[in-house]
């Protein structure tokens, strides 16, 4: 059974009485291919209509949808090969962390990403999603290791946040980020960032300071979560729509504003609903812009990476 978010659910209804009456028509020998035509054009209509038109709360939910994929799907539908790589060589290995070496079409990249659960074990093995500092320090590893071999870097973001614990600010979660941060501004090599769920707080910037930042086109990046930002300023969660409008978290709030630099199209309906199409359109754009950064000079990419970053916020 699929899971069905709140405006979905009026599709999913027409969805259901079209499987009714095609399965009606084979039990009674029926021919219902004009009814049937008609209901799937009205099916689309509506598909198009939703999706065109959600709001910046609906994106949020879609970004979050249990059976989305998750960047361990994307790696085992664009890869090839894939060699995890495990540990920070210092404290752990962070389950919620992944990354290796991925072959893609012959080319040999260092993927990594954040990896959330689908059930309860997984959940908790993967921390749901939110690295503590050993995960941080794991990325920049295998990293350093990408640009030592000459190989381009692929980042995959979905987070709800680095996590809070005590024990992680106790590792030193916020230098393990703030290192990742300045460090990846002089990687030699190219580096594509690309959130396919939640881009949340520092938790995603640590792994997302690249020379192409791209977003999957329902997915939301902030500096806070609408959740997190509607408990502190109306100290509730019943205001968490608001809270969405006000952030402007939105792929196209994004590139609107110069903080990513595309948006990656998804199949009508969201990535979930058709694994094929949408890891295979991130399939392309990754191929696509690692040609395109690997005409550049080490230093081109490099000072083109601190002069983009550089330059946002500041205003004239």
């Amino acid at each position: 059974m699929r899971t069905l978010l709140d405006f979905e659910k009026p599709i999913a209804e027409l969805e259901s009485k079209l499987a009714e009456m095609k399965k009606l028509a084979i039990d009674n020998n029926v021919d219902v291919t004009v009814a049937a035509s008609q209901l799937e054009a009205n099916i689309e209509q509506l598909k198009k209509e939703t999706f065109t038109n959600l709001t910046r709360w609906q994106r949020v939910q879609l970004s979050r949808h249990p059976e989305r994929p998750y960047t361990l799907d994307y790696i085992e539908n664009i890869c090839d090969e894939f060699i995890e790589i495990y540990g920070d060589r210092n404290v752990a290995d962070d389950k919620a962390m992944v990354g290796g070496f991925g072959k893609i079409d012959g080319e040999t990249v260092m993927i990594i990403g954040q990896q959330k659960g689908r059930n309860t074990k997984q959940r908790q093995l993967r921390n749901f999603g939110m690295p503590n500092p050993e995960g941080y320090r794991k990325a920049l590893r295998l990293m350093k290791m990408a640009e030592k071999f000459g190989k381009p870097i692929v980042t995959l973001i979905d987070t709800p946040g680095a996590f809070p614990g005590l024990e992680a600010e106790e590792r030193g979660q916020g230098e393990a980020i703030a290192r990742n941060i300045r460090d990846m501004f002089m990687l030699k090599v190219p580096v594509i960032c690309i959130i396919i769920g939640e881009g949340a707080s520092g938790g995603a910037l640590g792994i997302a300071i690249g020379d192409r930042v791209l977003m999957l086109e329902n997915t939301w990046y902030s500096v806070i979560s609408p959740e997190s930002c509607s408990s502190i300023l109306w100290r509730s969660w019943d205001f968490k729509e608001q809270a969405a409008e006000a952030l402007k978290l939105t792929a196209t709030d994004m590139l609107n504003n110069g903080l990513v630099d595309g948006i990656i199209p998804e199949p009508l309906g969201g990535a979930h609903l058709d694994y094929a199409t949408a890891t295979q359109t991130v399939k392309k754009v990754i191929l696509n812009t690692i040609s395109e950064l690997q005409k550049l000079s080490p230093t081109e990419r490099i000072n083109q990476r601190v002069d983009k970053f550089g330059g946002m916020g500041a205003y004239n």
